[in-house]
Parts: C-alpha cells; sequence; structure tokens
C-alpha cells in the first residue's frame, strides 16, 4: 500500500543515489563531525549524513529536506543552505521531504530525531559540505568540456562562468553530461563560501510550503485512506504502567458499528467500522485496571513534599551543574538570601489529534503518520508487530504542532497493535480527553535558590536546588540516565547562569518518582529553571536598591547577554512612567556549550485586576541573538509563537492529578491563551555572528520572569508559584 508523493523508509541502493536517467543525481557519505568533545556520550557513534541533490536537464534541482517540517521553517531552511552553498537559482529549487533512512540521522543527534532546536545548528556544515561538493563536481565537468583550469571557472546562481572566455553554462546543460566520481572532492572548512557572500542566507525567501499549505494540499494521518480499513482507539491505563485487569467487552462489541474490543497490556483497544461507533464505545468503556506506583499521586500534596525536599539539606540530589566551591561560597558568605518557586505540571496542547493508520501483514508493516523521532517510530512498530525495522515502511506525513510530544510514539504502537489484533488496517485516533489525561507533562518542580552575598552586596555563591520527577528515562531509557551518571538533563536544563558574574554555582535535582507521566516540553527544563533565575536575579536587584534592569545589566558578564536585555528594554522605552501597567525584565538563553547560546531578553507589561486577581499582558518586548538568521522572518515568527507558548504557561496552563488521575480533560478546563488576550508583541532579531544558533523555543524562558518581576513592579508583591491563576494572585495581594 501506498500514498502518492508520500516519502517512506526503505533501503536505498547506491545505483538509485547515483543514477541520473534524468539529469544528475549526488550522493554524499559525509562523517558527521561532531560538536561535543572526544568522550561525551552523544560523539561515541560513527553517525554518517547523506545529503541527495539531483539537477535535471531543464535545470530543476531537486534537494531532499533531511529534517521533519512541523511547522519551524526546516523544509526551507535546510534547503536555502544547500541552495546557497551550491550556488543555486532558489526559484528553480524543488524542495522534497527525504525519506526515513539512516543516511539522513542527525549528525549530533545520530536518529532521524528532531528535537531540542538543534535542527539548522546540527546540519549547518555537514548540508554545506555536501553542496560545495557538488558544486565543484559541476565546476569538473565544466572545466572539463572547455578545457581549461577548474581555478578560472566560478558560479553565479545556477551557472558555471568562465570568465576569460566570457562563455557561461547552466546547471541544466552541465547535468546533461556530467559524471558523479566515484569519490567526491574533499572539502574543507576553509574552502566553503564566506559568510559576506551569502546571497540567500539571512534573507527572506518565500518558504515552499506555504502556497499548498494555504490550499490545503498536504497530507496529514487524518487523510489516509487505504482499502479495507476500519477504525480503532486505545483507551489507556489512566496511570503508567497499569493496564486492564478487566472490562465489559462484551457489552461493547454488541454496540452498533463495533468489530471488537481487546485487551492490551497497557490499555483497551476498540475497533469499529466508522469514528462515531469507536468513540461511542469508548465512552461505554468500564474498565478496572491493576495498581501501580501513579495511582497514589496528588499533585498539590505533592508540591508541598518536593518543597519540603529542597529545603532539607540532608536530602542530597544528583549534582548537575557546578562551577567552583558553592557551598563553601555561601557557608562564608555575609548575607545569604533565599528564594522558593513552584510551576505545575503542563500539557503540549498539540492542535493534530494523534493519528496513525497501520497496516501489518505477513509480509511486513506500514505506518502512516506524523513524528518527531522516526527512527524510534519503526523500532517500535516493528518491535510491536513482531518483525525486524527492515520491514516497516514508515510513510512521514505532514505533521501539526508537536512541542516534543510527538518524540513519544505511543501512538504508533497502538496502531500496530490495532492492526494485528484487527487483521486489516487501522486508523488509529486518539480523542482530546484520552490525550490530556496520557499526556506526556513537564514535569512538577519545586525549587530553592540561596545566593551567598559578600559585605558589600556582590554575588560570591549561587546553589540551585530542584525536586521534580526525571524525564530522561521516559523519552530514552534507564541506560542513557545510567550513561548521563544520573543527571536528567531535561530537568536541569536552563538551571546555570554563566553570562552573569557568578563565580561558584552548584545545582542539584532531587529525584521525585511518583508514576506519572513525564516528558520534554517546548524550552524542556528552562521555563522553569530560568522562572526562578530570573525572579531572584529581581530580587537581588531590589536588595541592592538598584534597578532591576540595570542591577541585571551590570552582572552580566557577557557582551552579547547585556546587548539583548539593553535592547529589550529600549524597544520597551524602560525609563517611560506608566499609568495602571508595570514592566518586568529578564535574560534567558538556548543551547548548550559545545553549540553555542542564542540569548533573549525579554520584557513585559502587565495590568492588573485587584478584584479578580487576572493579570493582562499587554505587551511583549523580545530581543534576540540567535547568531546567524539564516531566515530572519521565520525567527520572528518561531520567537513570536514560543513568546505566546510560553505566557500561557504563566497564566494559565496546568494540570493537576487526584488519586493518580488527570483532573483536566480539554480546552475547557486546560486553558491556553485565546486571541482576545494575546499581547501586542515585538521581535527584534540580532546578528552576531556567521553561525546559527537555536531558535525555535527560544521565546521560552523569557516570558514567566518577565511577568513575575512585572507584577511585583507594579504591586510590591511576589509571584512565586506558576501559573499565576487568579486564585494565586489574590493570595499573594493578601
Amino acid at each position: 500500500m501506498n500514498i502518492k508523493g508520500k516519502t517512506s523508509s526503505r533501503r536505498l541502493s547506491r545505483r538509485e543515489m547515483l543514477a541520473g536517467s534524468a539529469g544528475l543525481s549526488f550522493a554524499f557519505a559525509l562523517g558527521a563531525p561532531s560538536l561535543f568533545g572526544e568522550g561525551d556520550a552523544l560523539a561515541q557513534a560513527a553517525g554518517r549524513l547523506n545529503a541527495y541533490v539531483s539537477i535535471a536537464k531543464d535545470g530543476t534541482i531537486t534537494i531532499m529536506s533531511p529534517a521533519l517540517e512541523m511547522g519551524q521553517g526546516v523544509n526551507t531552511s535546510l534547503p536555502l543552505i544547500i541552495a546557497e552553498e551550491l550556488d543555486a537559482d532558489w526559484a528553480k529549487v524543488k524542495v522534497v521531504q527525504a525519506p526515513i533512512n539512516a543516511v539522513y540521522n542527525h549528525p549530533i543527534l545520530q536518529q532521524q530525531l528532531v528535537v531540542g532546536s538543534l535542527t539548522t545548528r546540527g546540519y549547518w556544515i555537514p548540508c554545506r559540505t555536501a553542496a560545495a561538493q557538488a558544486r565543484r563536481v559541476l565546476l569538473d565537468a565544466a572545466a572539463e568540456r572547455w578545457k581549461v583550469p577548474v581555478e578560472e571557472l566560478t558560479t553565479e546562481p545556477s551557472a558555471v562562468v568562465h570568465a576569460a572566455s566570457k562563455r557561461w553554462m547552466s546547471y541544466g546543460e552541465v547535468a546533461g553530461f556530467a559524471k558523479v566520481p566515484e569519490k567526491m572532492p574533499e572539502i574543507k572548512p576553509d574552502q566553503l563560501k564566506p559568510a559576506k557572500d551569502f546571497r540567500l542566507i539571512g534573507k527572506d525567501v518565500p518558504r515552499p510550503d506555504v502556497v499548498d499549505k494555504s490550499s490545503g494540499k498536504p497530507l496529514y494521518a487524518m487523510d489516509v485512506q487505504v482499502p479495507g480499513m476500519v477504525y480503532g482507539t486505545l483507551a489507556r491505563a489512566p496511570v503508567r504502567g497499569s493496564g486492564p485487569t478487566s472490562f465489559n467487552a462484551d457489552e461493547l462489541k454488541k454496540l452498533p458499528g463495533i468489530i471488537d474490543a481487546v485487551a492490551f497490556d497497557n490499555g483497551v483497544g476498540i475497533i469499529g467500522n466508522s469514528v462515531e461507533a469507536v468513540f461511542a464505545a469508548r465512552g461505554r468503556l468500564k474498565a478496572q485496571w491493576r495498581d501501580a506506583p501513579g495511582a497514589k499521586v496528588d499533585s498539590t500534596a505533592n508540591l508541598h513534599e518536593y518543597l519540603a525536599h529542597v529545603r532539607d539539606p540532608a536530602r542530597k540530589g544528583v549534582v548537575g551543574r557546578t562551577t567552583g566551591d558553592a557551598n563553601a561560597a555561601i557557608a562564608g558568605a555575609a548575607k545569604v538570601h533565599d528564594s522558593e518557586f513552584t510551576t505545575d505540571y503542563v500539557y503540549h496542547a498539540q492542535m493534530e489529534p494523534h493519528v496513525c493508520v497501520a497496516s501489518v501483514t505477513a509480509n511486513g508493516v506500514e505506518v502512516w503518520t506524523g513524528t518527531q523521532w522516526a527512527t524510534k517510530a519503526v523500532a517500535e512498530a516493528a518491535r510491536a508487530a513482531g518483525t525486524t525495522p527492515d520491514k516497516v515502511t514508515l510513510h512521514q506525513m505532514q505533521m501539526g504542532g508537536s512541542f516534543g510530544r510527538n518524540i513519544f510514539v505511543d501512538y504508533v504502537i497502538d496502531a500496530v497493535n490495532l492492526s494485528k489484533a484487527a487483521g486489516k488496517p487501522v486508523k488509529m485516533i486518539q480523542n482530546r480527553a484520552d490525550d490530556v489525561m496520557n499526556g506526556r507533562f513537564r514535569p512538577m518542580y519545586a525549587q530553592r535558590i540561596e545566593v551567598g552575598l559578600d559585605a558589600g552586596g556582590k554575588v560570591v555563591g549561587w546553589r540551585h536546588r530542584i525536586a521534580s520527577d526525571t524525564v530522561v528515562p521516559y523519552i530514552y531509557d534507564q541506560k542513557r540516565m545510567e550513561a548521563q551518571k544520573g543527571v536528567d538533563h531535561i530537568v536541569f536544563a536552563g538551571a546555570d547562569v554563566p553570562h552573569y558574574d557568578v563565580p561558584a554555582h552548584v545545582a542539584d535535582h532531587i529525584y521525585e518518582e511518583r508514576g506519572v507521566r513525564t516528558g520534554a516540553w517546548r524550552g524542556i527544563g528552562a521555563g522553569a529553571t530560568n522562572f526562578a533565575i530570573e525572579v531572584v536575579i529581581d530580587e537581588l536587584a531590589r536588595l541592592a536598591g538598584q534597578d532591576p534592569l540595570a542591577y541585571r545589566v551590570a552582572l552580566l558578564k557577557d557582551p552579547r547577554a547585556r546587548r539583548v536585555v539593553e535592547t529589550a528594554a529600549r524597544m520597551a522605552d524602560w525609563t517611560r512612567k506608566r499609568e495602571g501597567t508595570a514592566l518586568g525584565v529578564s535574560f534567558g538563553k538556548l543551547g548548550l556549550p559545545p553549540i553555542g547560546f542564542a540569548l533573549v531578553g525579554t520584557v513585559a507589561e502587565v495590568s492588573l485586576d485587584r478584584g479578580s486577581g487576572r493579570i493582562r499582558c499587554h505587551n511583549i518586548w523580545c530581543a534576540a541573538d540567535v547568531g546567524l538568521p539564516v531566515q530572519p522572518g521565520n525567527v520572528v515568527a518561531q520567537l513570536e509563537g514560543s513568546l505566546i507558548f510560553a505566557l500561557g504557561s504563566a497564566l494559565k496552563e496546568r494540570i493537576t492529578i487526584k488519586d493518580g488521575l488527570v483532573e483536566q480533560s480539554n480546552f475547557d478546563d486546560y486553558e491556553i491563551m485565546r486571541l482576545s488576550e494575546t499581547p501586542q508583541i515585538h521581535v527584534e532579531v540580532i546578528r552576531s555572528g556567521d553561525i546559527p544558533l537555536p531558535v525555535g523555543e527560544l521565546g521560552m524562558p523569557g516570558v514567566v520572569p518577565a511577568v513575575s518581576n512585572a507584577v511585583f513592579a507594579l504591586t510590591g508583591r511576589r509571584l512565586r508559584n506558576a501559573p499565576f491563576t487568579p486564585n494565586r494572585v489574590k493570595a499573594a495581594l493578601a
């Protein structure tokens, strides 16, 4: 079975990769240069990347985009990088989603995996190198045809030029006679195009997918129809690790349109002839579930326990970030300032429901879905079907927003299990209530920060304690956690202060294993950890009797960091007096030392209805240093989206759990930002270098602390428990 026009996973032979019947095709096998130091976990595998470029005789250049497009613009940015180095005419470029195949693995992650705002940064050098190889092949072929030294040739958009003889040849013409060498030319980094010569990178170009998306042309998993297909859903156990002990199977099977109701280890599958029949039966399900640790979770009570743990110096956590001897510095400090913060569980709230079509036969497995982690989807589909990955064909469909949710491939497993049970293709659809109940939540945090100050008020030590569920074992596995010596990098994200003048710093994580389904959420841990850090900076400024902006800028030792904060403040007209509103400022970062940090300064303007406790955010000003903005307009769009996303977690979004059950079920009780509540957003993008830095989650760290700091400026009361719901605001005012 197949869907016309979709890419799939299968083995690509060298002949297929190099055959150029319609022109010239290139295959590039590059040793993926690691961005991590020797000995780091992600540098252990010798990964390889294939970028696939073909040039037809009519001059059309087809570029395979190696990463998944899910709204972040990589199906433009990565082909644009290739087109730039190839010196291609963008108007003649056709972009195609690459097949599911290991040759397209992410250079850092060593899998087909879109995560952590690492896509453009990770593929940056490999894509450029691949394109430079292709360009050199074209030059060599033209030089041989014209019988001139290749050093005398250059290129202009989609053409080879010999200035001395005033000859010119299009890439399409060269494709008609050129041959791909058995060994591709070696390209050294200093042979890549200088950034000063970029024609396409750093400028806004039309996104190839916009026209199709505007007309509804792209196919999502919901659109897939295959012969003999039926419908199904899986009612998962409400608690992680649980499953059905019994359920009303006979009653469900008698309902109109129901084909079968099946018990699986983790839930109850319902199969029927229509979506309506399946969902109606889902509403009639009565199941008894086996006990599991998560059945005892009470998020409100647990949060009090988390706070008690971070306050207890005898309770030791796993140290994940450290510089100098912070404990000794704090012990010898003239004054110690301490603060505590909490953040609730939050749900991804992706608009696209989980849908997957699977067909399991004796010949193998076919799957149609959108996923952030194609490599894992193939592996898990094979495991569920009892076969091997080479027997799985994954059709990567257009995917809606995900924000980390579709790293998990549970919906793929569900669809495969349902197809096995039905003996025919099944379209698995999960309703919203089940998705909320079974969400993979950003963990709940309790945090305590202690800052040691000397007699002059200078920071000498910083201790950051986190009590939180773990995440890494449930995205990856326990072996990954052990390989990282117990450090959960997702929980720790943002829990360091490398840009501030803090000579000694330590952060530790107290595990709170309660049985809750956890996952990576947009911005991973930084939406919580930077909230605590940036409010503490604000408190230190007040303690010193200084303006929070001036204090923050003075404490920032990195000129880039000072620039984003000062720029955001200038945009907001920081010193202007306001009536009924106030401003709050914050600094944030996204990235890792080996790949570099994108930096962001954020200012929020808020007002408060003291009677209702409702905060209104009127404006957000954001200055972002992203190194080299490959597509400036798309950088702005990504920042706007992440700023609104973060504002939801500041004001509204929270998951609560009682007796193991999630208490929210849909957008009526899990509230996200409405259009009428969205502030005016002002973004300024700063270019500071010639390498692109992470962008997609950059708006997340700064909003929550900026809002908290603004409310303090307005009321003199500090908000420490996010989200800042009306009840919490009124309690703080009281």
